[in-house]
């Protein structure tokens, strides 16, 4: 289940709802609002359906048993019932799960309603199915343009593909009850993008908010993704006339007309949280919103099970056991902790793909900056190189980092013509430049752990107490582990240090030092 990564730039994909650009309005639906009270939806038996909503302490609490629970109490039915009845009622199979409630931890003063989330509704095995849904309930760019020619010319154009899938939500949801998908926005309404710790993605969070994450490079990563969100909304009117056969059906005026930035920013972050990668399909199929799917579905990183495309379905097969009522986990694909931030509103503190970046460039002003650049083009490297720090591996990357750092501490033309004239990395030249490239590194390092407002011991602390407020938590795990990563490569920088033959040699001046940042 390999969420969101596009063809496009990353600037213009984004995660989770609820607009905090609208100052105390995180009330408002992700999607535009329709102004027609909704009915409850009739309540059901939980014996009836294996789609019903019960509360997450009847089931959780028996997960030890073996099978499913017996009938109890579904004070919730009515909540998912008619999301539930859409399901079957348009050719949902009968499948293994349920929909239960998780709270909604300390939001809005205690008006959310608890979130949904899918949960193995009988035991189940490795291997087993735990749903299949039709493609006819599967919202692909195919569906909403109808000719596979038009969605390329559109995606490998200005707008990604979710922009044009929240833009046909956005006008069904205009529709109300008349939309096909009326209760399946519904359902994306109630989660406004919220994964299994309920918080949305930093693109919606307050500017107070956001100085949780202070010091870290996510601040500036939120401000580039919402520029790429505004671009792809100055576009919408494109796809408005390229596609006019879709939208003469709607009654309403064209995007940039009938919805201000607020309202699609919501909706595009919305579809982004939700968004299946499928595999092995046509260009027109591989992004989808599968009901069932997210954020319903609980991400993991270490997680081997996927949504894939299998004969006209899109099909759920578990891989691990289950006992009913525990929540069912799926891959969200090779992302970094900040990436899952951004795009789904959590941390995995188990992630093995996550990384931070240190950016190294050579100087320009150096005379011989050309030739610096041809070894290192040589090398595979550029002349402003991203070096990603991976978590556990934080040695082998100072290691790459080193023949990188040594070309600007070089300034003999002959010592720099030997070393065009070799084969390989550049290897230390002498005692004092090798000094010089640590120091260096070790300065860097403490002044970017410097450049946050808490030390790593305080930010443990904070998340032992267990008292934070859910938005600030998350940021102070995924700084936590920023910080984990950095004190890994200042260690590493500290042991290539000590072990230098002569810790007498005082580190060699460099005028044209590469910049780290």
């Amino acid at each position: 289940l390999s969420l969101i990564h596009t063809n496009r730039s990353p600037e213009s994909r984004a995660p989770p709802m609820a607009s905090p650009a609208l100052s105390g309005t995180h009330h408002r639906l992700l999607l535009p609002c329709f102004l027609r009270r909704l009915p409850r939806p009739r309540s059901r038996s939980c014996s009836r359906l294996r789609l019903d909503a019960c509360h997450a302490d009847t089931l959780l609490s028996s997960s030890g048993a073996q099978g499913p629970p017996g009938p109890a109490a579904c004070s919730s039915a009515s909540s998912a019932g008619g999301f539930s009845d859409w399901l079957l009622t348009n050719g949902l199979p009968p499948g293994k799960v349920a929909i239960l409630e998780r709270p909604v931890p300390c939001s809005r003063g205690g008006k959310d309603r608890p979130l949904h989330f899918v949960a193995a509704g009988q035991d189940l095995e490795a291997g087993d199915v735990a749903f299949e849904v039709p493609m006819s309930l599967v919202v692909t760019l195919e569906r909403v343009l109808g000719d596979e020619s038009v969605a390329e010319l559109l995606t490998t154009n200005k707008l990604s593909e979710l922009a044009c899938l929240a833009l046909y939500l956005m006008y069904e949801k205009k529709q109300g009850r008349d939309s096909l998908w009326y209760p399946y926005i519904k359902e994306l309404d109630r989660q406004r993008g919220r994964g299994q710790l309920a918080v949305e993605s930093p693109l919606l969070w307050t500017e107070s908010e956001l100085d949780y994450l202070n010091g870290s490079p996510m601040r500036d990563e939120v401000v580039v993704r919402d520029e790429g969100i505004r671009r792809e909304y100055n576009e919408l009117d494109t796809l408005w006339f390229m596609a006019g056969s879709l939208f003469k059906q709607y009654p309403f005026d064209v995007p940039t007309e009938a919805f201000p930035f607020e309202i699609f920013k919501q909706a595009f972050v919305a579809v982004q949280s939700c968004v299946v990668h499928l595999q092995k399909v046509s260009l027109a199929r591989r992004f989808a919103l599968v009901p069932l799917g997210p954020p319903l579905l609980t991400y993991k990183s270490n997680c081997k099970a996927m949504l894939t495309a299998v004969d006209g379905s899109v099909r759920l097969l578990v891989d691990r056991p289950y006992k009913a009522g525990e929540p069912i986990i799926v891959w969200c694909g090779p992302q970094p902790n900040s990436r899952l931030l951004l795009n789904y509103g959590f941390v995995d503190e188990d992630n093995p793909y996550d990384r931070i970046a240190i950016e190294a460039s050579l100087n320009t002003e150096d005379p011989q900056y050309q030739e610096k650049r041809m070894v290192a083009q040589r090398n595979g490297k550029l002349a402003i190189q991203k070096f990603q720090v991976c978590v556990g591996k934080e040695k082998e990357t100072i290691s790459e980092m080193l023949p990188y750092l040594r070309l600007g501490y070089i300034s003999d033309p002959d010592e720099m013509q030997c070393i065009l004239s070799s084969e390989g990395d550049t290897c230390p030249v002498s005692p004092c430049s090798e000094r010089a490239v640590l120091d260096q590194l070790v300065v860097y390092l403490k002044s970017r752990l410097a450049g946050y407002p808490t030390t790593l011991d305080e930010d443990e602390s904070m998340l032992a107490d267990g008292s934070l407020e859910p938005k600030k938590e998350v940021a102070t795990r995924l700084v936590r582990l920023e910080k984990k990563m950095l004190h890994g490569c200042l260690q590493a920088a500290n042991e290539f240090i000590s072990g230098l033959p002569d810790h007498t040699v005082s580190p060699c001046p460099a005028l044209y030092a590469p910049e780290l940042k």
